[in-house]
């Protein structure tokens, strides 16, 4: 199973000053934090795209290029691309580019997105938020299948016989789906036979298995070979040396970060509480020393059959150092426990 982990790009909050962290500042950092994940044995990378005042990242491509260029192995991917709001051939050309430039390690993953600030901002309507997804995920699908392209939609201008360039250095780009857990999106994306990340990010991941044994069913009936299959999820945490210490710590800023994207949607206060119950073997929650998180990643993968595991590690922007320390345990010390246990179950 591949362990990575995966950023937003979170600007910490200094409530003395009522401002942001410099997004010039997270984004010098955050390459020392791929390069570290890089140097410890990681096996993935992946950066999201947002457009708002809290997020150092709204061009992911930008960010996975400046990447290539500081890691030899570690593997490069959005986290996710709003393929609704961006358009497919540029976002392959994009891609390419990055896997021409790490020699052959980019990856895409596509969603819909949690936020809607991309559609206005790029000119697009927000009644249209499934038909655009669906039907560009569909010409990206093409693009990745074939060179020259013949292509007709309804929010894109047509394409006659025109060459997407450059190609991947091995012909094909990994293109993975991520979903929030509806029904609809995960049949889609095993019947079209992407891989499927699934965020879980609240609550208990068992209430997400049907999600999988539903992909399951759908991608052997749809013909795909089971062998093939590539299933992973994206959950929040942080590694530190000691559980309940890192908790005390980390808590004030993970749940400011909660409660600014939860007043927006009708959310109550983050509480303590939530953030205990979450960090309990059944929660959503990876927060804890080396042991507790090796455990619940393990817990996860045989409730799911994973192929690859993301820890999300920079909600509401920790500390530079913390995220750091994070990275080497999770290398150190998480990926290869779960990695001995997998070998010897």
């Amino acid at each position: 199973m591949e362990i990575g982990i995966s950023m937003f790009g979170d600007l910490s909050f200094d409530k003395a000053t009522s401002s942001f962290q410099s997004p010039q500042r997270r984004l010098q950092d955050m390459l020392e934090e791929i390069k570290l994940a890089d140097e410890v044995g990681l096996d993935v990378f992946g950066i999201g795209e947002h457009h708002r005042s809290e997020y150092a990242v709204s061009a992911p491509e930008i960010i996975l290029a400046a990447a290539a260029s500081v890691t030899k192995r570690i593997k490069l991917t959005s986290s996710v691309t709003v393929l609704s709001s961006n358009d497919p051939v540029r976002v392959y050309q994009n891609f390419s580019t990055i896997d021409l430039l790490s020699n052959g390690r980019a990856e895409i993953t596509v969603g819909r997105g949690s936020f809607i600030e991309s559609f206005p901002l790029f000119g697009y309507n927000l009644d249209d938020y499934n038909g655009l997804f669906t039907e560009k995920l569909e010409l990206l699908k093409q693009i990745n299948e074939t060179q020259t392209i013949s292509w007709k939609g309804k929010f894109r201008a047509a394409l006659d016989s025109q060459e997407v360039l450059p190609r991947p250095a091995h012909g094909k780009l990994d293109i993975w789906i991520a979903v929030g857990g509806t029904p609809q999106s995960v049949v889609r994306a095993a019947k079209l036979g992407f891989p499927l990340i699934i965020a879980i990010i609240g609550g208990q991941p068992a209430q997400f298995q049907p999600f999988f044994e539903l992909y399951k069913t759908e991608y052997i009936k749809a013909g795909h070979d089971p062998a093939t299959m590539q299933l992973a999820t994206h959950s929040h945490g942080l590694v530190g040396e000691n559980g309940a210490a890192l908790a005390d710590s980390y808590f004030p800023s993970y749940a400011s970060q909660m409660d600014r994207v939860g007043r927006s949607r009708g959310w109550a206060p983050y509480s303590r509480q939530q953030f205990e119950g979450g960090r309990t073997i059944d929660g959503a929650l990876f927060v804890g020393d080396p042991n507790q998180v090796t455990e619940k990643i393990l817990q996860n993968q045989e409730m799911f059959g994973l192929t690859r595991f993301l820890l999300h590690t920079d909600v509401g922007g920790p500390a530079h150092a913390d995220l750091m320390k994070s990275i080497e345990l999770l290398g150190d010390k998480v990926a290869p426990a779960v990695r001995k246990a997998l070998n010897h179950s």
